[in-house]
């Protein structure tokens, strides 16, 4: 059986599953997951070729936003497990080289952790923890994240006198990291779950750390010091920790996040993943491509965060208003599919549940630079429910097999946290992990496949990235490359078949050979090269020199 090997850059070539404990595998049947579940299903996660697991919070919380309210940073939800289930599912996990990072919610807490409620009283001694003001006309610049349910970032407590700051919801106070208590604390929480084995941190809302008038009260030089401090304590005494900035902001302002290679080791590209959805609905590749090409260099040790979904919507924050409009008109035509400056849909079901473009989707995921992150299910196509309130839409139960509750728990369906789906299309008896593993052809099976081949080379997780440029707008292609290692990537974003001539005159006297099936295709001369596509197809080609296509 595998184990951790010593890597400081494991996270370069790595795929991330991202994981709601309650929502994976009930073990004592009381209808919510837990760790002792997320320990019966880790040798699904080994065969399906998973390196890093990431776990949405599990802290204590009461559970008003889905764990992102902490009441305590250092214990488990009681539904969850224990401490102890937490770090024998943690010492399962490394037994099988799989490492696991975690949501720190370091921006805000619930209103019911006890440093809130001492903070109200006016005169205690964590009175300044929190941001507190006579009036609620301060940072005006800032703008309201959840324009659904907020009408101001500040919320009047009775008991305090005063009005508190918050940039999500009101029952979701944020910390003041102008006070070295509160940094130093954050710091010490830290140091608490790595000692214990973490692996590293997603950092939750960094942007919004700290506050300053006359500024949008984010991305401030001050969060970055902070984040250079976390930093330098972890390189000082943790091997192998990974820490990802969740900044959802344009890549220009996103790239400070990875600060002098001092700072976050990784960063989503929040800005990437709506412009796929809308280069497939427009069938033309400039939408992605000029998002690529606004994304500045990174340092070698740094390293993007890609997906496709999450357990949030699909957020059109980082799109300008007549974009966000059309992929309203064109994901979400439901009303009930919207939820913020966003769309509450999985994958299957915003891609019309087409297998060929689920696969052209996971395709550009694996190959364009960066590290995937798989979202629970979206493996087997699963759906979600829009029915439900907020965005637990997304976040019902794994679909493991045929039997009741579609295999999560034995509990009875009235007391699971959130109803399996039933619909024909895509309820537990159509898509589950029990039938996709016995289909070699089901799309479970294929992505195994995909990310088998990809952990076979290493240039679609560290290659440098030459965008090509062929005249059929439809198609979208780039090479890969690192040392001698070249992987050319063409897709076709087209709903209809298509051909391309590529420009690869650069490659001349090179042999492409097919990667899924190892078929050679003719040698690249001085003539543009001919490809021809089916709808929503893909090629990954590696090209080799001519003398050893024989190997």
């Amino acid at each position: 059986m595998p184990s951790l090997r010593r890597d400081p850059l494991w996270y370069q070539t790595a795929v991330f599953y991202e994981v709601y404990v309650r929502s994976f595998y009930d073990a004592n049947a009381d209808g919510i997951g837990d760790f002792r579940g997320m320990k019966d299903q880790l040798d699904y996660l080994e065969w399906l070729g998973i390196d890093c697991v990431w776990l949405l919070p599990f802290y204590q919380s009461p559970m008003r936003d889905g764990g992102y309210d902490i009441a305590d940073f250092y214990s488990i939800m009681p539904e969850y497990g224990t401490l102890n289930d937490f770090s024998e599912f943690l010492a399962a996990a490394h037994e099988r080289g799989i490492r696991v990072v975690a949501d720190l919610v370091m921006n805000h807490t619930s209103d019911q952790h006890p440093w809130f409620l001492e903070s109200r009283n006016p005169g205690s001694a964590k009175r300044d923890w929190y941001v507190w003001s006579d009036t609620n006309e301060r940072y005006p610049d800032a703008r309201i994240i959840f324009v659904d349910s907020e009408k101001s970032n500040w919320a009047w407590d009775d008991t305090a006198g005063a009005y508190y700051w918050h940039r999500f919801f009101s029952h979701q106070p944020d910390l003041n990291y102008a006070n070295e208590e509160v940094q130093a604390q954050m710091m010490s929480v830290v140091r608490f779950w790595l000692d214990i084995g973490l692996d590293g941190f997603r950092l939750d809302a960094v942007p919004y750390l700290f506050e300053r008038e006359e500024t949008n009260c984010e991305n401030l030089p001050e969060t970055h010091a902070f984040l250079k401090r976390v930093r330098s304590e972890v390189d000082k005494d943790y091997e192998d920790t990974v820490l990802l900035a969740e900044a959802n902001q344009w890549p220009a302002d996103v790239v400070a996040y990875f600060g002098d290679a001092d700072e976050c080791h990784m960063a989503f590209h929040f800005p990437l993943m709506p412009r796929m959805f809308m280069a497939a609905r427009r069938q033309v590749r400039y939408p992605v491509v000029e998002i690529l090409e606004q994304t500045p260099d990174i340092a070698d040790i740094c390293q993007w965060g890609l997906f496709l979904r999450n357990h949030d919507e699909l957020t059109l924050e980082m799109v300008t208003d007549e974009e966000r409009d059309y992929m309203y008109g064109e994901y979400a035509k439901d009303p009930r599919m919207k939820v913020n400056l966003g769309i509450r849909r999985r994958l299957a079901p915003l891609l019309e549940n087409s297998r060929r473009e689920i696969e052209l989707f996971h395709a550009m995921l694996l190959s364009l630079p960066g590290t995937p992150i798989i979202y629970y299910g979206d493996e087997l196509g699963m759906g979600d429910n829009i029915y439900l309130g907020d965005r637990d839409g997304v976040r019902t139960p794994m679909q493991w097999t045929l039997d009741r509750n579609a295999g999560f728990s034995r509990a009875d369906f009235a007391q699971l946290y959130l109803p399996v789906l039933l619909d024909p299309v895509y309820g537990y008896q159509a898509v589950n992990v029990e039938s996709a593993q016995r289909d070699q052809y089901s799309l479970l099976q294929w992505i195994r496949r995909m990310l088998a081949i990809r952990r076979q080379h290493p240039v679609l997780s560290m290659g440098s990235l030459q965008m090509l440029h062929p005249g059929n707008p439809s198609i979208f292609a780039y090479v890969r490359r690192l040392n001698d290692d070249i992987v050319l990537v063409v897709n076709n974003l087209s709903a209809r078949a298509q051909a391309a001539e590529l420009d690869l005159i650069e490659y001349e006297g090179m042999v492409p050979v097919e990667l899924l099936g190892r078929e050679r295709f003719p040698q690249i001369g001085k003539l543009p090269y001919l490809l021809t596509f089916v709808r929503h197809g893909f090629y990954w080609f590696q090209l080799i020199s001519e003398s050893s296509s024989g190997d």
